[in-house]
């Protein structure tokens, strides 16, 4: 045997002939079991980096439904405030309207009875004589 092994012809251990040395082969064989092993571990990794990156790109999707959701819940709320602003503006002028003509009625009411007075006066004088 160790005529042939000079001329690049070997055994295996069960007496196959091999043109490599057996430690070679060995090691060779060993080489391609972790390189498939490597393989299906980035292909594994491959998938979940897959599902992360979908699962990132799904939670980014809500995310910016709720933000505009937000920016628009908000955008109402300031013109429901603005609204409130202006209604408040609207009716403070009613009021002060209103108190005018209470301050009107209330001078013409006190001349009313002032005038009242003066006449119950000249009437109770032209009815003694």
């Amino acid at each position: 045997m160790s005529d042939l092994s000079q001329y690049g012809i070997y055994f295996n251990e069960i007496d196959k002939i091999c043109i490599l040395e057996p430690e070679l082969y060995k090691q060779t064989s060993d080489l391609k079991e972790q390189c498939s092993i490597y393989i299906e571990k980035i292909i594994e990794f491959q998938n979940i980096a897959t599902k992360i990156i979908t699962t990132v790109e799904d939670l980014s999707s809500r995310i910016e439904t709720q933000k505009i959701k937000a920016i628009g819940a908000r955008n109402m709320l300031q013109g429901m405030e603005k609204h409130k602003e202006n209604k408040q503006q609207q009716l403070q002028a009613v009021i002060n309207e209103v108190s005018i003509e209470l301050e009107r009625l209330k001078i013409q009411l006190h001349y009313l009875q002032k005038t009242e007075m003066e006449q119950n006066e000249i009437i109770t004088q032209l009815t003694r004589y």
